[in-house]
Order: structure tokens, then C-alpha cells, then sequence
């Protein structure tokens, strides 16, 4: 598995920008998912995700793509995570951007909405290599939602 890819937690992991190569070192480790949350034409050089995602599907692996640009996320993103894991049945899936931050955000807050504490979701994302303590009150609210719409 490369390197670059960083476990969130045993079943998620977050990487950069992921190569065609790569596809098949993620298959080849037992991903059953690949999320692309890099808006196609982001950076000059980076494979299209149309590219990608044959490449996954000649390789086995479920691809998603759900780009996340400026505007940041919204539950619609947190939904489609959601399915695209459903989907694999428990599956490792690793979830990729430009440098990986938002796709750790994103489980991030996918973790927070299902009613993981905070702290143990910013912990996980720091031993992977991210800080994302600032999202701390928004994960917060997003458990205090699910624990609401679990009422």
C-alpha cells in the first residue's frame, strides 16, 4: 500500500491526489472504495476522474465521485459518503483530494452525523497527519443532530 495513504480508522483512509499506478496498489491492499473529492480541472496536470474511475472498475474497486470545491461541504456530501461506504458492506475505502484534508473532513463529519465523539474523530484525523480541531464545534453539532434524529 502506499505510503501515502493514511488510515482515519480501520476501515477509512485518506490520501492526495492518486494516480492511475495507484489504482492498482489500492486493489491490490483490498480497497473496495476509491472517493475522488477533487473537483475535475482543480490543478493543471491532475488525472480526470472519468481516468480514475475506468481504471477502478478495470481494477474491481467501487468509484465515487464527490467533489468538494470552494463552497465546502454539505449534508448532500456527507450522504453520498455515506452510501458510497453502505455500499461496500463494511469494505476499506480510501477517499482522495489534493492533499487529503478534505476527504478526512469529510469522513470527519460523516463519523460525527453517525455519533462518534469529537474528540475521538479529531484524534484519529491528528495520528493520521491532519488537524482538523477547528471542526470540533460543527462535529459536535452534527452528533447533537443525529442523536436528535435517533429520538
Amino acid at each position: 500500500m502506499p505510503e501515502k495513504f493514511k488510515r482515519l480508522t480501520d476501515t477509512f483512509f485518506v490520501s492526495p491526489q492518486i494516480s492511475l499506478d495507484e489504482v492498482s496498489s489500492a486493489a491490490e491492499a483490498g480497497f473496495a472504495l476509491i472517493v475522488n473529492n477533487r473537483p475535475d480541472g482543480e490543478m493543471a496536470g491532475q488525472p480526470p476522474s472519468a481516468d480514475i474511475q475506468a481504471e477502478a472498475e478495470k481494477a474491481g474497486i467501487k468509484y465515487v465521485y464527490i467533489p468538494i470545491d470552494g463552497r465546502g461541504l454539505s449534508l448532500s456530501h456527507i450522504s453520498a459518503l455515506k452510501s458510497a461506504i453502505d455500499e461496500t458492506n463494511g469494505g476499506k475505502a480510501i477517499g482522495y483530494c489534493a492533499s487529503g484534508t478534505r476527504s478526512a473532513i469529510l469522513y470527519s463529519y460523516l463519523a460525527a452525523f453517525e455519533g462518534r465523539p469529537s474528540e475521538d474523530i479529531i484524534a484519529d484525523a491528528a495520528n493520521a497527519g491532519f488537524n482538523i480541531s477547528q471542526h470540533g464545534p460543527a462535529l459536535d453539532n452534527l452528533a447533537a443532530r443525529a442523536k436528535t434524529d435517533d429520538e
